[in-house]
């Protein structure tokens, strides 16, 4: 009962989290006028994946390797069979080709350097966290450089900013929000991690796993909460920049700061399968995204109906 308690407050103090940090971020950058295009593509982005990165750095500093990457991997997975297609079988969701063009190679060259240090290295040290952060860099110093010339493609970082309320005035209250909204983060990762690690104990599975599920899914929850929010409101296009714009963070900045700050192993349990689910959701995602006008409900369906069959195999 303790563990079921754990996870749930977890889970839900992540999600609350998340969005109260976004808003008061975006309230407290907009007081300061700040433009739309880089609330988007940095506090949205950033925001929406804070969830991982205090949750996969909690893990590794509590030792537990297989929830840290787990975390990662699966998140990235869910994003694209789970999130995406519970999406697009409300609402198709169409496809901003210049943000695919732009942000869909990124999204292929991080997951292969994921897979590459993970299965090649057999770890992720401070070299391969440099790596990934100063790719980075790069891939947000390429796109503010290329919507700050071509003023036409500033409309989807743009939609992403405004998809979240910010917080009410005045300024001190957006800073009450976005300091809330870490506490509530920090607090919840600690119970969920500590939650999983009993789950895992319990039922005499391992650690990498729930990572891959439980973990994974629940860290998930701001990017299926704004995506939906955005089809619901006939912005569709936005969970498209959304699920895209948070599979690139969560490799190239999540794995990145967290193997910094604490460089981790890769658990002996993560295996091919998990690394090929990864790769085969970013390449299904990329060949829909770039076949089509939109991703519609009979991909949603394909997506969903992997998803249980890669839990399946998991479990």
């Amino acid at each position: 009962m303790q563990t079921l308690l754990l996870l749930i407050g977890g889970l839900g103090l992540l999600t609350i989290g998340g969005e109260i940090l976004v808003r008061g971020a975006v309230g407290l950058a907009r007081r300061l006028h700040v433009s739309e295009m880089l609330i988007g593509l940095t506090l949205v982005g950033f925001g929406t994946s804070t969830p991982e990165l205090i949750t996969s750095l909690n893990a590794a500093f509590a030792g537990s390797p297989g929830i840290a990457l787990g975390n990662v991997v699966g998140s990235n997975i869910a994003n694209i069979l789970l999130i995406l297609g519970i999406v697009v079988l409300i609402r198709p969701v169409p496809v901003d080709k210049r943000a695919l063009q732009r942000d869909g190679v990124v999204l292929a060259l991080a997951t292969a350097a994921a897979i590459g240090i993970g299965v090649v290295f057999g770890g992720f040290t401070r070299i391969a966290a440099l790596i990934l952060l100063a790719g980075l860099v790069a891939f947000l110093y390429l796109a503010w450089r290329g919507e700050r010339r071509n003023p036409a493609e500033q409309g989807l970082r743009e939609a992403e900013a405004q998809s979240f309320d910010p917080a009410p005035e005045p300024i001190w209250l957006a800073i009450v929000f976005a300091i809330g909204g870490l506490a509530a983060l920090i607090f919840g990762a600690d119970f969920l991690v500590e939650g999983a690690v009993r789950l895992a104990k319990s039922f005499g599975v391992s650690e990498t796993v729930i990572g891959l599920t439980i973990v994974a899914v629940g860290t998930s929850l701001p990017e299926l909460v704004a995506s939906l929010a955005a089809a619901l409101r006939g912005r569709s296009e936005v969970a498209f920049g959304n699920i895209l714009g948070s599979n690139i963070y969560n490799i190239l900045g999540i794995l990145g700061l967290t193997a910094l700050v604490h460089p981790f192993a890769v658990p002996g349990d993560m295996g091919v399968a998990d690394w090929a689910a990864m790769a085969i959701a970013a390449a299904l995602f990329l060949f829909h995204a770039a076949t089509g006008a939109r991703i519609g409900r009979v991909e949603g369906a394909i997506y969903l109906l992997l998803y249980g069959v890669y839990c399946a195999i998991l479990l």
